[in-house]
């Protein structure tokens, strides 16, 4: 019987006591989560935290979803094999690279250009196919190969003006999550295209997130 990795019970751990009790229950999800080496994709600095319960740091002071969070996001997204998936903030690749073992195609956008050769480099070296890391923003215009049969907004926006633009990018029953607010209330959102073209928002669960860089702010009123 082959010896089990010190990185593959780790994995193994973090699916069944941390995804799977936050109520991910999509196998295929669990599947990609306990086969995807997360630890690829953490600063050597961080690695032994590769799958603690916790946002691990990455460069550019962002930090990486926490795994409960990527499981719910996967599982409301429902990444098919042959779909189009834009990652904006594609930060260090481990969710392109989770999506792309669901069988995406994926875009990642990243505006900081040192972060999107890393996530170019950690990609490369977990040979993981089907991902095209671009520098950009995604919130300015739209992104070029769409419509997206998936899109993902790895950090939290302070309201939901950007998406009116992201959903109109969506192609028939197309799924896109955001996290939307300012701390405390940050709330998980799926917004899915339906195949008339009309747009149902469903309300996911309460969460806190970093912001994406260069998300625009809200208009704060201070009485």
């Amino acid at each position: 019987m082959p010896e089990v990795s010190r990185s593959d019970r780790a994995r193994f751990n973090m699916v069944q006591q941390q995804i799977r009790p936050w109520g991910v229950i999509d196998e295929r999800v669990l599947t990609a989560l306990t086969e995807v080496p997360r630890e690829s994709f953490v600063p050597d600095a961080y690695r032994s935290l590769a799958y603690a319960d916790i946002e691990v740091p990455i460069a550019a002071g962002r930090q990486m979803l926490a795994p409960k969070i990527i499981g719910r996001l996967l599982q409301a997204v429902q990444a098919q094999p042959g779909d189009k998936a834009l990652v904006i903030g594609a930060e260090n690749g481990y969710l392109a690279a989770c999506l792309a073992h669901l069988g995406a195609r994926v875009v990642g956008l990243e505006d900081d250009p040192a972060l999107a050769q890393e996530a170019e480099a950690r990609l490369a070296a977990s040979a993981v196919p089907g991902v095209e890391v671009r520098v950009g923003d995604g919130l300015i215009d739209p992104v070029p190969g769409g419509p997206f049969d998936v899109i993902v907004v790895t950090g939290s926006l302070p309201t939901d003006a950007p998406l009116a633009a992201l959903q109109t990018q969506l192609a028939a029953r197309g799924r896109l999550f955001a996290v939307v607010g300012r701390p405390p209330l940050m709330e998980a959102l799926l917004v899915t295209r339906t195949a008339m073209g009309d747009f149902r928002r469903e309300a996911l669960f309460e969460t806190r997130s970093a912001p994406l860089a260069r998300a625009p702010e809200s208009d704060v009123f201070v009485f």
